[in-house]
């Protein structure tokens, strides 16, 4: 591990990451704080207990795990293709890939809605599934691709002397070796698509369909606007994504830290 032997450096070094730091943490100590103003604990016991509230955090996890396996299915085999076979014209389909990083997703929000509504998907958890898989698969596909790379191609040759097929080489050789750059991509998608806002928000209309980060909305309206309890639902929605993430953490800095190395 790099290690800097200056103690004026430690502390410049300490410094800055402090101010790095503070604009993030700031405001989640102040939702924190505004949760628990007024009626105290009380703010959450009114969240928790609103009836439908189970039923937002299964549909969210239905999103989160959908986008998940797609994603990943899509992003493994779009990585060892670009990376390892020899197909005509894969840097030009990986430039377009890489192009769409570009378009926010904003832009995108009037040909998704026409295009849903048009095969009959609206309302639908299909409706948000599929769309949050296809806007994370570019990110995550430069940055398998990155780590694929660095993984030797005579391993993959090796099995193919073997006897081993393109299908088997990817299972069985290039997958177990791209564990670290998997978890690392699935807690990248399981925070986005958990945290998916607008996409919900848009699509899902019937409560028995839509997603936990909709929730703060049942406490604002044109008569109620109780601030406490929605900043304890953003808590409460934000909860699953600390306690993963934290969980998560080695093997999300390991595959990030082995996809920047070859």
């Amino acid at each position: 591990m790099f290690e800097t032997r200056r103690v004026r450096t430690r502390i410049l070094l300490q410094i800055l990451l402090v101010v790095l730091v503070v604009p993030f943490v700031f405001p989640l100590v102040a939702m924190v704080q505004g949760s628990l103003a007024g009626a105290g604990w009380a703010n959450y016991a009114t969240v928790l207990s609103l009836p439908l509230l189970p039923g937002f955090f299964i549909n969210s996890a239905i999103i989160a795990a959908s986008v998940i396996i797609i994603v990943l299915i899509c992003t493994m085999t779009a990585a060892f293709g670009f990376s390892k076979l020899h197909i005509a014209g894969k840097e030009i389909y990986f430039w377009l890939l890489l192009a769409a990083l570009t378009l926010p997703g904003v832009v995108l929000l009037a040909p998704l809605f026409a295009t849903v509504t048009q095969v009959g998907a609206y309302n639908t958890l299909w409706a948000v599934i599929l769309p949050v898989a296809a806007l994370q698969i570019p990110f995550t596909t430069l940055l398998a691709r990155n780590f694929v790379d660095g993984i030797p191609t005579e391993l993959l040759e090796a099995a193919r002397v073997d006897g081993a097929n393109t299908v088997r080489t990817f299972w069985y050789v290039l997958l177990p070796l791209s564990r670290p750059i998997m978890a690392a991509i699935l807690v990248l998608v399981f925070i986005n698509s958990w945290n998916e806002f607008l996409l919900p928000l848009l699509f899902l209309q019937t409560p028995d369909q839509q997603t936990v980060t909709l929730v703060p909305q049942y406490f604002v309206g044109q008569y109620n606007n109780d601030q406490t309890k929605v900043l304890a639902a953003a808590v409460l929605t934000g909860l699953p994504v600390v306690i993963a993430y934290i969980c998560l953490q080695r093997f999300f800095e390991r595959g990030l830290a082995a996809g920047a190395l070859k």
